[in-house]
Order: structure tokens, then C-alpha cells, then sequence
């Protein structure tokens, strides 16, 4: 009888066992209906999307490139047109758009000062796009005209030394039931890049205008093995954490260094002042990082509220606001354009990153520090939260930072002297404001006439972001809404109006007409200030003003004399 029960267990296991292959075969057999699965694909639409928001690109001299932008401003040089070759990977590790990168950061050099414009032209036939096309064929029937640029950037990868430096630990235990295993590695590579900056004209490589520069990439690993045996069934877990600095990241911080030296040095100005920054710190997006973590929700709010107060994007004196309140997101988001972030409204790190360096300096030991945040001392994380919240509004104990209109001629004019021009010679001014405003230029003749610039007929928007080169006229466009002509001898004028909100329904009617003709019942520029001062308040706008002198023009020098013709011979 017992003999017989194992053998009934292993029928019953075959049967079983044959009951399972037949009804697989028989639904493999059967077509599927997709049907079915309308439920779990309807949710592909949104599994797909990322859940994540984008964010903006930056480097480590990312604000290293807007001061340079600054700094060639104030040198006043003239807009360059420049170029670049390919730059070639010759390690085939860094598969990165290099030349793109170096397009972007001449870009963000020349936000204000125009210094740079970019020639794209593309020779090889198999990087050519349909612009590409489009372009050789109006060359080649003479409907194009492209410009010669002045410089141009040669370079490449010079080299990528893979593991210079590994660091590897494994340790493992073994037992009749029980085997454990440890491991841990790290490594470095290191990245090299060369530019160079070259004369278009002669096709030569400039002599000292050349930047190297390495960087260290590295990798890690932490795993975790356990092996056991209960009687005859095993069980095995894995457990690890790894990381790995990528070369994108990398290489744009060595393209942003390499762009920042070479235009300095073409330049001549003192472009290492913008690389001391404590932003360029090696740790400095680390170190805020830890911190934006410390504060927690409540002391991130406060925080860059504060420092939203601090420079003039909420009104001084505002109390806490929720963090779906309009306002907040309304002035988050105009922060957001100034500093160069995607407008979201939402208080991510890079918003609150880009709020509080302005907070944040080297000690003497070489570390970050923060300044005004109040106490740092408690060592819990709950703690340092309360302290940085309880503490915030130091922040703004400071006045916030006025609205700065920074007006500039764009002229090429002798340096030291007051700013002349001949009648009929043409004028190109530039004006930028701190921060996102409306924006409203007049210009007034020497008889005190006056006409609003912009906006006006073809650009009829008043607002402007920070830090945007508002051209008069724009001389970038082929068809400008205007032009700057020297009229009569005398001082030319041109002003301009600053405000947070939209300030010509406020006006008065005839300052609220098109742009571009004579405002009737004005006399002056000081007319516009009053009609702005009554509409607005006192200090609720900020005001700009540049001058010219227009001397007549200069008579032509006479033509040089042409000698005599000889007389005839006489006929003998």
C-alpha cells in the first residue's frame, strides 16, 4: 500500500503537467485580441511622457559667460563675425556636439554686447540640411550674399585617458549555508580639449590665443551579494549603487572655459575676473543642492521669497505667500526668464540655486559659506530647516535692488570724446533693463519735438526680458520699423521708461497713439517724465536718457586740380 503512493504521485504530477502543455499549445494557438489590451495601451500616452521637467543646460561658467557679456559691453567692441570648424573626437569616446556648444556660449556672450555673430555655413555635403541647400543654390545664382567673418575657432578632443586612476575592494565570506560577497570600485577618466583662435583672412592660427584644458570624469560602484541555503531550496539577493559623471556635462564646462579664454585674450580685457566667481567652485551646485534638501519645503519658500523681495520681483514688505498663489508664480516665472531657467512658475533647485548664489561666497578655507541665512548651528536636518525658515527673512532685510536701465550708443566713436554725429549720418543705440519690464523708448529732436521709438507699429509688445538687447533701430532684421537719421545740428535726445506693469493705458491720450509720429501738446522729453509721473507715482518706474551732439555736415574737399592740356604744335 505505501509502496504504491509515490508512484500515484508522480501520475498525478505527469497528468497535471500534460494538462498545462495542452492548454499552452492551445492558447498559443489562438490568436490574441488586442482588444483586450485597450486598457493598458490607453495608458501609453502618458507612460510616455517624461516625469521629469526639462531644465536648462549650465556649466560651472555659466555666469562666467554673462559677465564676459557685461565686460565686452563695457569695452564697447564692435560686432565680429566668427566661425568654427569641426571639433574632432580623435578617441571616439566623446560622442558631444562640440561646435553647437561653442555656438551657444559666443551666443550667450553676445546677449548684450553684440560682440559676436555666428556664420553658418556647412561645406561637407553630408552634415548639409535644407537651409544648407537652399543657401548654395542662391550663391550660385548670385541672390545671396554671404559675409566673410573676421575670426574663426579651430580645435579638437585631444585625448581621453580612460581609468587613470582605479580604486577596487572585493571581500567575500563563504559557510555551509551562508556565502556574502562585498565589492567596491572607482575610477577616473580624464577628458582633454584644445581651441585655438584663427584669422579668417589668412587662414593662420593667432599666436597666444589658444586655451587646454583637462577635466577628471570618474565612476563608481558599491555591491552587496548574499547567498543562502535553507534545506534544499537557495536564495540569492544583489543589492547595489553606482554612478557615472557623464561627458556631455563635462565637456561644455571645458567649451564655456575655453570660449571664455580665447575672447578674453582677442579682446584684451581682464576676463579672468568672470572665471574668480564663487559660482564657477567645483562644488558650488553640490553644496546648494545639500542645502535646498536641509531647508525642506517651508525654508525653500521663504527663502527665495526673500530673495524674490531682494531684487525688486515681489514688492518689499509682502507677507508669506502660498506657493499656488499667482503672484509668487507670477514672479517666479519673470525670474525665471531673467536668469535664463524654463519659465514653469514652480520653485524647483535650479530656481532656488539661481535665487541664492547671490547668498553664498568662498570662506577663507576654500569652502562655500552662507551669508545672511541666519544661524547654521544645529546638526539635525529637521533643526538647520527651522533655523534656515526662522531665519530667511534676513534675506530682505537689505533695500530691494532698484529696476537698472543700462543705455549704450552702439556707434564706433573715438573713445574720450562726446558722442557726434553729421546731419544724415545714422545712429544704433541698444538699452537693457535688470529685470522684466515694460518698456517704452521716445527720442526728441533738437526743436524738442518727441515720438515714441517702441513699441510701435511692427513691434507692438512693451514687454521685455532682462538682459535683452533692445536695439534702436533694429539693425538685425532686414526691415527695421525705423531708423535714427541725424536730423538738424543740435542735441538729440532719446529716453526710456522702465515700470513693472503696462503703463500706456495709464497715459494720457495722445501719448497713447502709434508710435513712431510727433506726439502733439509735448515739448521735450521732461513732458514724457511728468505724464509718466502722474500716471504711475514716484518710484514706480525707472528712467533712462542718452545724448548726441548733430553738427552739420562737413562740405566735400574740392577736387584736385587737373593740369592744363598742352597746346597743339604748330604746323610747320
Amino acid at each position: 500500500m505505501n509502496s504504491a503512493q509515490p508512484s500515484t504521485r508522480r501520475a498525478g504530477r505527469t497528468a497535471w503537467l500534460l494538462a498545462a502543455a495542452a492548454l499552452l499549445v492551445t492558447g498559443c494557438s489562438t490568436p490574441m485580441d488586442p482588444r483586450g489590451d485597450s486598457r493598458l495601451q490607453s495608458a501609453a500616452y502618458t507612460t510616455n511622457r517624461p516625469v521629469v521637467r526639462p531644465t536648462r543646460s549650465v556649466s560651472s561658467f555659466s555666469d562666467s559667460l554673462m559677465c564676459m557679456d557685461h565686460m565686452l559691453r563695457a569695452a564697447q567692441l564692435p560686432t565680429t563675425l566668427i566661425t568654427s570648424k569641426q571639433v574632432v573626437d580623435y578617441s571616439s569616446r566623446v560622442p558631444v556636439a562640440v561646435k553647437d556648444m561653442i555656438i551657444t556660449s559666443l551666443s550667450q556672450m553676445s546677449r548684450l554686447s553684440n560682440a559676436f555673430r555666428y556664420v553658418d555655413y556647412e561645406v561637407d555635403i553630408v552634415r548639409q540640411d535644407t537651409v544648407q541647400n537652399l543657401t548654395t543654390i542662391l550663391l550660385n545664382n548670385n541672390l545671396m550674399q554671404l559675409q566673410r567673418p573676421a575670426l574663426y575657432v579651430s580645435g579638437a578632443i585631444a585625448f581621453v585617458d580612460q581609468n587613470v586612476v582605479t580604486n577596487r575592494f572585493d571581500a567575500g565570506t563563504s559557510a555551509s549555508r551562508l556565502d556574502t560577497g562585498y565589492s567596491n570600485s572607482r575610477t577616473a577618466t580624464v577628458i582633454g580639449l584644445e581651441m585655438h583662435l584663427g584669422d579668417f583672412r589668412t587662414r593662420t592660427l593667432i599666436p597666444g590665443l589658444d586655451s587646454a584644458n583637462e577635466v577628471v570624469i570618474g565612476s563608481g560602484s558599491q555591491g552587496l551579494d548574499v547567498a543562502g541555503r535553507i534545506g534544499s531550496y537557495g536564495v540569492n539577493f544583489n543589492v547595489g549603487r553606482d554612478y557615472a559623471l557623464g561627458a556631455g556635462g563635462a565637456m561644455r564646462t571645458l567649451v564655456d572655459l575655453a570660449t571664455i579664454e580665447l575672447v578674453g585674450k582677442w579682446a584684451r580685457v581682464p576676463y579672468w575676473q568672470c572665471l574668480t566667481l564663487d559660482q564657477t567652485h567645483p562644488d558650488f551646485q553640490r553644496q546648494m543642492r545639500d542645502w535646498f534638501a536641509e531647508s525642506g519645503g517651508v525654508g525653500q519658500a521663504r527663502l527665495v521669497q526673500s530673495s524674490l523681495i531682494a531684487q525688486g520681483y515681489l514688492q518689499a514688505g509682502t507677507d508669506m505667500l502660498a506657493m499656488d498663489s499667482p503672484a509668487l508664480r507670477t514672479a517666479l516665472a519673470q525670474f525665471q526668464v531673467d536668469n535664463l531657467l524654463v519659465p514653469t512658475g514652480v520653485l524647483d533647485f535650479s530656481t532656488y540655486e539661481r535665487a541664492m548664489r547671490h547668498f553664498v561666497a568662498l570662506a577663507p578655507d576654500g569652502s562655500l559659506q552662507r551669508v545672511g541665512w541666519g544661524p547654521s548651528g544645529p546638526t539635525s536636518t529637521m533643526a538647520k530647516a527651522s533655523a534656515l525658515a526662522a531665519n530667511a527673512l534676513s534675506l530682505s532685510s537689505t533695500e530691494a535692488q532698484p529696476r537698472r536701465l543700462d543705455m549704450q550708443i552702439e556707434n564706433t566713436l573715438p573713445p574720450g570724446v562726446p558722442p557726434t554725429f553729421e546731419v544724415g549720418e545714422q545712429v544704433f543705440a541698444s538699452v537693457t533693463v535688470s529685470r522684466t519690464s515694460h518698456l517704452y523708448c521716445y527720442f526728441s529732436d533738437p526743436a524738442g519735438n518727441v515720438m515714441r521709438l517702441t513699441p510701435n507699429n511692427v513691434n507692438t509688445h512693451s514687454l521685455v526680458a532682462a538682459n535683452q538687447a533692445v536695439r534702436l533701430p533694429d539693425w538685425m532684421v532686414p526691415n527695421p520699423a525705423f531708423i535714427m537719421d541725424a536730423t538738424s545740428p543740435g542735441v538729440e535726445r532719446v529716453a526710456c521708461f522702465a515700470s513693472d506693469a503696462d503703463a500706456l493705458p495709464r497715459l494720457p491720450a495722445p501719448l497713447q497713439g502709434s508710435g513712431l509720429v510727433t506726439v502733439s501738446g509735448y515739448h521735450g522729453l521732461e513732458d514724457i517724465d511728468r505724464a509718466f509721473n502722474q500716471a504711475l507715482g514716484e518710484g514706480n518706474y525707472t528712467r533712462g536718457e542718452m545724448s548726441w551732439q548733430v553738427v552739420p555736415k562737413k562740405a566735400p574737399p574740392p577736387a584736385p586740380a587737373q593740369p592744363a592740356a598742352a597746346a597743339p604744335a604748330a604746323a610747320r
